[in-house]
């Protein structure tokens, strides 16, 4: 049921590479390559059976090129940048430079930190500098110049499949190219990682000096495998100083000797190669052409989904004409010689502005659509295409924005943007899939940015002339298909009712006025105070909640909350997110008894122990929630049992241990004394999340009118898995909060919590409606936030304080209301 669209971060691996693989293990036994023993050769020999394998998929010889494995393709560009033969500043003869494409990868650009501390410059130049550049070949008199330069650039673009032509490599180290007007002997560093995953790269007429590669990409297993593919032209004039296990030929161990194998593979593959991964490669290449008959049908193929999915996207029109996705490529998708199977794009609302990536990126998971969003460790391709300056960088920076993180708006303006990428194994299906994606939530389900109020849109799509082939097998190319114009709209307009909310005059004037004030009355127009009407914590994350109506309160939050959860056969925590029958264990604490029990429908009650199990038959590990490192211990193999009993696969319930708790330092407001660091137990973003009672009755209203079924209110309730509900007078005040007291607590609000896929889940049946994400954020102007984090300080009492039911709720107003962000880079979610 997944969409996979993002096979230019890595593809995924057939299971028959898998199969030949593990046999090849089960007959075979391979030993460390450095020895003479049979195992030994037989690895050596196998090695080196796939280093030609390598240099004939790319139609070369041993005699041109030499095969150096590494860790992948960034440590291949390190290597060039740690033993190219550089000239320094300040030497008698000109110094060296090294050029790069603006439109490279991190890994690339990362290059020049290497440069510099050799006293090297280097040189970034923008892609329509270069082809202008031609112009400003080399004198005669300085061609003779030997100081040797290095200019690297990609045979595809990673962000937005741009091919920069092959025939700038013998243009540059000609001198009919110039990258920059210096003289010198050039040589070409070819970034080929992006585009020998779907196309065919001849080395025996492009004869790049420098081609770092990763499998993965092409093969999607096995992964931290790379190689640099050396040019032997080159290789005698690389600079080598570390040497490392069988590397060297001989050394002294009390004096200054090393003298280096003769192989040059062998002399810059420092310790024993990843040989089990070089021998999976093997049954790469051998299935890869078993299934698709060569890169130049996977070239075809894949072109031919990039350029119906960019025709069909390119003319989709809201009624008003307004189109809804930018497209950011630099071709026109007419030509697989120029264009890869990458589509990058900004979604658009019917007034031209962005949606931001993260929402897009969680609607499509609703789908079970997998895409990448950000920058694509290619800032300056984002900069090109978003149109972003240096400054506009730096000062999404300062408001908190790093890479990978899901701050997609920063004062209305993208941050980054949506990429999908087609591998060999993608079918006309998925093309579909995704553009029904599109028509669903943006052509039929019309966001707006002010919530809840009915409006009817009308949107159409324009018809699309579909004159490409794809691939049905192996050897045959099918002619087109294409979406039905029952699936496309058929060129009529699709309608839909879009709730959009605006508050009373009246209201609206009472909340502007209640911004100015420094604390909110306890009693609001209609005499009621604001009540704590429900308390619930999740002993075990991720599973059913416990609910309390007075509850103690410890250094972590509520005592117990989110103390267990249940992690796979390695160790990695599971949600409901991979697995939704999790909201069926229903866990309870006993305090008298000091047991939590476990039940489930269908299963023996089992119970665990409050008391901390640290003893010798503890299996103490280290793991990590959200980005958050915890110490954890194991509950032992009969809760082991009963969870993977339960979900049908290998999973066991660990405990965070007392000897490290998971500490954050939050910025503070409104003169709460904050402690060095507030702990937390296994929570993602804060120690307790509060909803409001009168913002899910407005998003029940909304959501219930797009559902056949009626909602309870109950239910609403669940699915947000707050642990604190209160009754307040007026939705959504509680984003306007800066803290709250709650009896003899004090709180400080740390953020709104924005959602995730969750929501979605029936906490009853573990069913998945995506229905309720959409909802949520086509009510709240395109964002998914609902309810609010809260912080409180540690008691300094020997007594815990108690949370109670029915307790009063004393907030205090924000002087700003303008509601930051989270810190966390991380989805933010409740677990």
């Amino acid at each position: 049921g997944i969409t996979y669209l993002d096979h230019a971060g890595s593809t995924l691996f057939p299971e028959s590479l898998l199969k030949a693989f593990t046999d090849d293990l089960r007959n075979n036994v391979y030993g460390n390559p450095h020895s003479q023993s049979i195992s030994s050769k037989l690895t050596y020999d196998t090695i080196e059976h796939v280093r030609y394998r390598i240099l004939q998929h790319f139609h070369t010889t041993s005699e041109d090129y030499t095969v150096i494995f590494t860790s992948g393709c960034t440590a291949a560009l390190k290597l060039v940048a740690e033993t190219f033969p550089w000239i320094p500043e300040g030497t008698k003869q000109p110094s060296s430079r090294f050029c790069y494409l603006t439109d490279s990868h991190t890994s690339v650009v990362g290059m020049r930190g290497i440069t510099a501390s050799m006293n090297v410059l280097s040189v970034p130049v923008k892609p329509k500098e270069l082809l202008l550049s031609e112009k400003k070949r080399i004198p005669t008199e300085e061609q003779n110049c030997t100081t040797p330069h290095l200019f690297s650039y990609p045979a595809q673009s990673n962000f937005s499949g741009t091919k920069y032509p092959l025939s700038w490599i013998q243009d540059v180290k000609s001198g009919k190219l110039c990258p920059t007007k210096i003289p010198g002997k050039w040589f070409v560093l070819l970034d080929a990682a992006s585009y020998v995953s779907s196309s065919p790269l001849d080395l025996g007429v492009h004869q790049a000096d420098f081609i770092p590669i990763s499998f993965y990409k092409i093969f999607g297993f096995p992964t931290g495998l790379g190689a640099l593919l050396v040019n032997n032209r080159i290789a005698p004039l690389l600079r080598k100083t570390y040497f490392g296990g069988g590397t060297a030929a001989a050394y002294l161990a009390g004096e200054d000797f090393y003298f280096p194998k003769k192989s040059i593979a062998e002399r810059f593959e420092d310790g024993t190669v990843s040989f089990l991964d070089i021998i999976a490669l093997k049954h790469g290449f051998d299935v890869l052409e078993k299934l698709t008959g060569g890169m130049e049908k996977i070239k075809q193929h894949t072109f031919a989904l990039a350029h119906y999915t960019y025709t069909v996207l390119s003319t989709l029109k809201y009624a008003n004409g307004a189109p809804v996705v930018r497209i950011y490529s630099d071709t026109d998708f007419s030509n697989p010689d120029v264009q890869g199977p990458i589509i990058n794009f900004n979604v658009l609302d019917e007034n031209g502005e962005v949606i931001g990536f993260s929402q897009v990126e969680k609607m499509a998971s609703l789908y079970n659509i997998h895409v990448r969003t950000g920058c694509f460790c290619n800032t300056g391709a984002c900069q090109i295409h978003l149109g972003m300056s240096n400054e506009d960088i730096q000062r999404n920076l300062q408001a908190g924005h790093v890479c990978g993180d899901d701050i997609d708006l920063i004062d209305g303006r993208p941050t980054g943007s949506v990429r999908i990428s087609f591998g060999y194994m993608s079918s006309f299906e998925d093309a579909q899939t995704f553009l029904k994606f599109i028509i669903a939530t943006r052509l039929s389900k019309s966001d707006t940015e002010i919530p809840f109020q009915s409006s009817v849109t009308k949107l159409t799509t324009e018809s699309v002339r579909d004159d490409h082939t794809y691939f049905s097998n192996a050897n045959k190319l099918s002619p087109r298909t294409h979406i039905s114009d029952i699936e496309l709209g058929n060129n009529s307009s699709v309608t839909m009712k879009t709730g959009n909310w605006q508050p009373p005059e009246s209201e609206s004037e009472s909340i502007r006025a209640a911004v100015s004030e420094t604390a909110v009355p306890t009693c609001r127009r209609d005499g009621n105070p604001i009540t704590v009407t429900n308390i619930y914590l999740y002993p075990i994350k991720s599973c059913s909640a416990f609910e309390v109506t007075e509850w103690p309160v410890g250094n972590q939050g509520l005592l117990y909350d989110r103390n267990w959860m249940v992690v796979n056969q390695n160790g990695v925590c599971v949600t409901q997110k991979q697995e939704p029958r999790l909201c069926l264990v229903n866990p309870s604490i006993d305090l008298k008894q000091k047991i939590m029990v476990i039940q489930a429908e269908g299963m023996d009650a089992i119970s665990v122990s409050l008391e901390e199990n640290i003893g010798k038959e503890a299996v103490i590990c280290e793991s990590k929630v959200c980005s958050h490192r915890v110490k954890t211990y194991d509950c032992g193999e009969r809760t082991a049992g009963w969870f993977s009993m339960f979900l049908g696969r290998p999973c066991r319930l660990i405990r965070q241990s007392r000897d490290r708790k998971n500490s954050v330092q939050h910025k503070n407001t409104k003169g709460l004394t904050c402690a060095t660091s507030i702990s937390l137990s296994l929570v993602n973003e804060a120690q307790y999340l509060l909803i409001n009672v009168a913002s899910i009755l407005q998003l029940k209203e909304h959501i219930s009118a797009r559902l056949e079924d009626p909602l309870e209110i109950e239910e609403l309730i669940q699915r947000f898995r707050a642990n604190i509900v209160i009754s307040a007078p007026e939705s959504f005040e509680e984003e306007e909060w800066a803290e709250i007291s709650i009896g003899a607590l004090r709180f400080q609000v740390v953020g709104p919590c924005s959602r995730c896929q969750i929501i979605c889940i029936d906490q009853q049946s573990g069913e998945r409606n995506k229905e309720f994400l959409q909802s949520l954020s086509a009510a709240r102007g395109r964002k998914t936030n609902f309810g609010v984090y809260l912080m409180n300080q540690p008691s300094c009492s020997s007594f815990p304080n108690m949370l109670s039911v029915g307790s009063q709720v004393l907030p205090v107003l924000k002087e700003n209301t303008e509601i930051q962000r989270p810190t966390s880079s991380e989805e933010k979610c409740s677990g």
